[in-house]
């Protein structure tokens, strides 16, 4: 046993085997006591000392457990786990004298863990080969299988994988399960190439071929996927193996209500799939009129207008076959009168004005209720279909634009009075990670209170809620203090408190301080930090009764009055502010002119902090001037040398912001990269996906200021089609104040953001904006403009945002954004933008439902596209732009 535990000690794995063979049954037991005191000696150590003695501890643990529950658990234990290759074949030479039902338990344990399973694939198919157990089926072992397999014909020269599968006799067990799995096996996903022997579809169906698998259960499978929906590449992947496996016209017909399902709520390519199949049917006349009628009901909603189209041929092809369809068939098609897409509902009136005079008078009837929904555009040519059936318009109403409500503060709840509430929230926000703004401060200040009255209670209750966390649990003190410092969250405060983190580092972490270097996410993070690190000391010390930068209300800000009243609290408990704490403040309290009963109030407290508060609520200026910069030539004034942009960089609309000399001046220096002259660089930093809320609620009073900092970061939504990028965005808008060009620009680079949900963020800023009487159309128009001509925003994307908005009534809202930046889009003559016809669509339908805007001024290059001729898209919407315009000037 003692050369069993040196060997494990002295990392040789290769004496491992030999020496478990020599202990018995008591021996190891014995040795298992002393290797599980080594893993957990060996939790302490420098990372590079534990992963030199994982692979002979992990052979010697497998080896002497003698239950199957103890052996999976020790395998499968995250601080065992390996980089490098794991000794597979060794394990299972150490476990091959235990009973093969033992072995088997192992195999399936270690298989039914989601850690392991996949990982430990070659070892568990080992022991299964083994004991001759049944194969597991769970997820990560069907999973590791398929991944193994195809590693196995590469490794093999790209030998076709149905040759692989042929011979694997796990075959007719795990296939089935691959249709039934949450994740696919990243292997099978590979599906690019149709006819390449390596790709899992293609060997699939050349098995069901053969009959070495089952045809039909496949098929059934493929449809069954696709019906419940998943992510598209996985969905992808079963209906490429569906078309591989051609289904002939009876299983095509067998499968007619998958396939209406299919088409109404798949995901595109599935869809169009589905409506294929659908249309060979009815050309077969094997498509009942009641299916078809079932499928267009959902299908003609579909945003995706290529399958809209298609659906209105096939039902025009119908009715051309059987013209008594068309009582079923004609009030479907008219619901596509609602359509957002002009075109769309243009279609399906030529189609129902072909069919519509057969049709009885019940049936015409049915289908003029649904005339109301058109375009106004297309109103007169209602009005030839429908004749007397349509309703006659009164007279027009005045238009009334349809605008969000303007979120009202809300005040934040003061901090839990009871030790119990406390606990319950610092759990939460410890446990989850959080960064839930108003949550955080609330908690925190409530830690600083209890700390104060009673800490003794309060780090008794907090250790045993907190229980089990990594930094309480066999954990060194210096690994924890460690990972800690690069973390901003509450559980550095709560480290100190219950001794985990020692007074030194407090110490040392309140003197540390942001670089004028770093980037705008690591200055906010550095203020947090100082913040919390001044906290941590707060609760150690008792010296502060509460915090002053508790906001007032959900946006971060806070009421000037109530920081005086605090600060004359302070003064009456002869304490004094912690600096960071105090700073915070002073950068959450709203300020300007009409705060001055505020200031003379504030400076009456005769102390230094009320005189400084009184002398920012005075300062009627931002943080920071901000102010447009050209990144076509970067300069840099600080290092005093100019960097010409690359020839190959794409140009950027950035800002850049001025000095604050009282931030230098009066504010601690981890403060200072706030009150510093930033211009913007050419790469963003690697902050673009960190929670924003934090950086909201430090600047609540100077969006502006913050949106120039992040612009660098939002317009990474355009510039390198990042996802998330635009979320900051509400945070910025919400809380009022100035919104002038930084936040139009941020508003307008979410517009034609990469990402729907970047666009929707957009769009939300756009209308909260207008709702607040804070929108500056035609400075966003103008940044629109901008942007379009620098090629960053496409019009189809920025056509999509603005249609989205104008769905939610803001019509005349949409029209004065576009407005502005349709001209240089109309001038280029030589290449005309793609997506400029959606573009025109949407303002065209702005200006039919609001009127003209802007005093009704021609719109410059509009009339000339127009008159192009010919019938594409972009002259039609241009003509329908001209024509709604020239109609709507006179509205009012």
């Amino acid at each position: 046993m003692t050369e069993l535990i040196t060997a494990v000690r002295e990392a040789r794995t290769r004496d491992v085997p030999a020496l478990l063979s020599e202990l018995d049954r008591a021996g190891r037991r014995s040795a298992l006591a002393e290797l599980k005191a080594l893993r957990k000696e060996a939790r302490s150590w420098p990372w590079e000392k534990q992963d030199r003695i994982r692979k002979a501890l992990l052979v010697a643990g497998a080896g002497c457990h003698t239950g199957a529950a103890g052996c999976a658990a020790w395998i499968g234990g995250r601080d065992l786990q390996i980089w490098s290759r794991p000794p597979y074949s060794m394990l299972v030479d150490v476990l091959s004298d235990r009973a093969p039902e033992w072995l088997g338990d192992v195999a399936h344990r270690l298989a039914d863990r989601p850690g392991t399973a996949e990982l430990f694939y070659e070892l568990i198919s080992g022991l299964v080969k083994a004991s001759q157990c049944a194969v597991p089926t769970s997820e990560g072992f069907v999973r590791g299988w398929a991944d193994a397999l195809s590693s196995s014909q590469w490794q093999q020269n790209r030998r076709p994988l149905a040759d692989v599968l042929r011979t694997d006799p796990y075959l007719t067990a795990l296939v089935p399960r691959l249709f039934e799995v949450a994740e696919l096996p990243s292997s099978t996903l590979w599906f690019d190439e149709p006819d390449d022997p390596s790709r899992w579809h293609v060997a699939l169906a050349l098995l069901a071929d053969e009959g070495l698998l089952e045809r039909v259960s496949l098929v059934d499978a493929c449809v069954a996927r696709l019906v419940r929906g998943g992510k598209p590449g996985e969905l992808r992947f079963f209906l490429a193996l569906l078309r591989r496996l051609a289904l002939t016209r009876e299983e095509e017909a067998e499968r007619i209500a998958d396939w209406t399902a299919l088409a109404a709520d798949g995901i595109s390519t599935a869809a169009g799939h589905a409506q294929e199949v659908l249309a060979r049917l009815d050309e077969h006349g094997e498509l009942p009129v009641r299916s078809l009628v079932e499928v267009s009901g959902s299908l003609l909603f579909r945003p995706e207008k290529k399958l809209v189209r298609a659906q209105l041929v096939l039902i025009g092809k119908k009715l051309r076959r059987d013209p008594s369809a068309a009582g079923e068939l004609l009030p479907v098609v008219a619901e596509a009168f609602g359509h957002a897409d002009i075109d769309i509902q243009e279609r399906a009136l030529k189609l129902i004005a072909r069919y519509l005079p057969a049709a009885d008078t019940a049936v015409r009837e049915e289908t003029a209720l649904s005339a109301p929904l058109l375009s106004p555009a297309l109103r007169t040519a209602a009005a030839e279909v429908f004749g007397d059936l349509m309703d006659t318009p009164s007279a027009a109403e005045p238009y009334v634009e349809l605008l969000p409500s303007v979120p009202v503060p809300r005040r934040i709840e003061p901090a839990p009075a009871t030790l119990p509430e406390l606990v319950e929230e610092l759990v939460v926000l410890a446990r989850t990670a959080s960064r839930d703004s108003p949550a955080f401060e609330r908690a925190l200040d409530g830690l600083v209170r209890h700390a104060r009255t009673d800490r003794p209670a309060l780090t008794a209750a907090l250790r045993d809620a907190l229980a089990g966390s990594w930094w309480l649990v066999d954990e060194p003190q210096s690994r924890v203090e460690h990972r800690l410092r690069s973390e901003a969250g509450i559980t550095l405060v709560l480290a100190v408190l219950l001794g985990r983190v020692p007074m030194e580092a407090v110490q040392a972490g309140r003197s540390a301080w942001t670089g004028s270097s770093v980037c705008v996410h690591a200055a906010l993070k550095g203020v947090l930090k100082a913040r919390l690190w001044e906290a941590a000391d707060a609760v150690l010390t008792g010296s502060a009764p509460f915090l002053l930068a508790l906001p007032t209300w959900h946006t971060g800000s806070i009421d000037p009055a109530v920081l005086v009243e605090r600060l004359r609290t302070y003064q009456q408990l002869g304490a004094r502010p912690g600096e960071a704490d105090f700073a915070q403040a002073l950068l959450r309290v709203r300020r300007g002119v009409a705060q001055e009963a505020a200031a003379e109030a504030a400076a009456g407290l005769g102390t230094p902090e009320g005189d400084r508060l009184a002398a920012w609520l005075r300062m009627d200026r931002p943080l920071a001037t901000v102010h447009r910069y050209d990144l076509d030539r970067q300069e840099s004034t600080a290092r005093g040398w100019v960097e010409r942009q690359p020839a190959d960089w794409t140009r950027r609309a950035l800002m850049a912001s001025g000095e604050n000399p009282f931030i230098q001046q009066e504010f601690p220096r981890s403060f200072h990269w706030l009150g510093s002259a930033h211009t913007p660089r050419h790469r963003t930093c690697d902050h673009w996906n960190d929670q924003s809320e934090p950086w909201v609620a430090t600047l609540p009073e100077d969006s502006e200021t913050l949106a120039a900092w992040l612009l660098p970061t939002i317009a990474t939504c355009v510039t390198d089609e990042l996802k998330h990028a635009a979320q900051p965005l509400l945070g910025l808008v919400e809380p009022g104040g100035p919104a002038t060009e930084a936040i139009q620009l941020a508003v307008a680079y979410a517009l034609g953001a990469r990402y729907p949900e970047d666009r929707l963020s957009g769009v939300d800023a756009l209308l909260m904006l207008a709702a607040q009487q804070r929108l500056d159309a035609t400075l966003l128009g103008e940044q629109l403009a901008l942007l379009l001509d620098y090629r960053l925003v496409k019009p189809n994307r920025l056509a999509d945002s603005a249609r989205t908005a104008a769905a939610t009534g803001a019509y005349r809202t949409v029209l004065s954004v576009l407005v502005p930046a349709l001209p240089g889009l109309l001038a280029d003559k030589k290449a005309t933008p793609r997506g400029l016809g959606d573009l025109l669509s949407v303002a065209a339908e702005c200006t039919e439902h609001g009127g003209a805007v802007g005093g009704g001024e021609p719109i410059p290059g509009l009339t000339e596209t127009a008159a192009r001729g010919g019938s594409s898209q972009l002259v039609r919407q241009a003509a329908r732009l001209k024509a709604a315009w020239e109609q709507g000037s006179g509205r009012t």
